[in-house]
């Protein structure tokens, strides 16, 4: 019953993100911000939303570690899911015809991800309130990087943006795009809770833990919108909206780890967290270094059909994985 419980959500979950990328990129095109800026933003918050209910909801049946492990996990499985994209549109090569700005958003992940082991290895409870001052931070780190992004986004530093599509004449209204996004987003906020119970359910009987789980299993499935959203917008080649999610979406991510802590009431929540899932944020930075240098490095880097750099980025994810098994990580 635990399982059907999980397959059923998941698929609300995943059903849910198709229509965001839609309604995304109406939004797009309607308000011609550009699918570099609502992909980062507007649709990177939405499709992160299931990462940061899904962590307020394991406060409430008192699993910190599963929120932390969703958090770290999404943002591992985010660079996975970019290189799964560059081996599945090979015939287009992804990280070398995307915006050059979204380098600066792979560089803030790396910034509030630092800070966020840091914090976590330190152990240093000051807090403001019941906040921690390091989740204080974060959130500071987030909007403050946001800021030098659409900077950078209005200077043209280098960027290889796909032309302004002009809509037709039964192109949907902007009206209905945010109506629909909006719905969707309703949709996965009631979806959400239901899943996070499955999952701790199914922690207990695996035996697994919370923790892993939360950073294997839960999140896996907290990032299905992400993926959805991509896969939707690479069909509809609008790459920097695709790419613009997944990084953005762990941008995130980590101001959502920072906002947690406002409901996270028995102290600091990142010194609540065990230091052994320091190592999960160790490679989601060494993850979005990857993806950051190959976004960066704009040569040929393909062997026969595959984009070795996207096969390089998955072969460490299955290899970073294994090695949180051996170590126990959450477990």
């Amino acid at each position: 019953m635990i399982w059907l419980q999980f397959i059923l959500s998941a698929a609300v979950v995943v059903v849910a993100a198709h229509f965001l990328a839609q309604y995304g990129d109406i939004i797009a095109v309607r308000t011609k911000l550009g699918g570099l800026f609502v992909g980062t933003v507007f649709l990177a918050a939405a499709t992160s939303l299931p990462e940061m209910l899904a962590s307020i909801n394991a406060f409430r049946v008192g699993a910190p570690d599963l929120a932390a492990g969703n958090f770290f996990g999404s943002n591992m499985v985010n660079m996975a899911l970019l290189a799964i994209l560059g081996l599945l549109f090979f015939r287009q090569p992804l990280m070398r015809r995307i915006a050059i700005n979204h380098a600066l958003t792979a560089t803030l992940t790396i910034l509030l991800m630092l800070v966020a082991v840091i914090a976590i290895l330190a152990d240093v409870d000051i807090t403001i309130g019941w906040v921690g001052l390091d989740s204080l931070v974060i959130i500071a780190g987030y909007f403050g990087g946001l800021w030098v992004v659409q900077q950078g986004m209005r200077g043209g530093v280098a960027t290889a943006v796909m032309p302004d599509i002009e809509p037709g004449p039964n192109f949907p209204s902007l009206r209905r795009g945010i109506i629909g996004f909006a719905i969707a987003t309703i949709v996965l906020v009631a979806v959400v809770p239901i899943l996070v119970n499955a999952s701790t359910g199914i922690a207990e009987v695996t035996g697994l833990g919370a923790g892993f789980v939360g950073t294997s299993l839960l999140a896996l499935v907290t990032s299905l919108p992400e993926l959805i959203a991509a896969v939707a917008a690479m069909r509809m080649n609008a790459f920097d909206l695709a790419v613009g999610n997944l990084f953005g979406s762990s941008v995130f991510n980590m101001f959502a780890l920072g906002l947690a802590d406002f409901v996270y009431f028995d102290g600091s929540f990142l010194s609540a967290i065990d230091p052994t899932f320091a190592l999960v944020g160790l490679l989601g930075l060494l993850l979005t270094s990857m993806a950051l240098m190959g976004t960066l490095a704009r040569v040929e880097r393909r062997f026969l059909f595959i984009e070795l750099d996207s096969l390089a980025i998955l072969i460490v994810y299955f290899l970073g994985m294994y090695l949180l098994f051996l170590r126990g990580v959450g477990i």
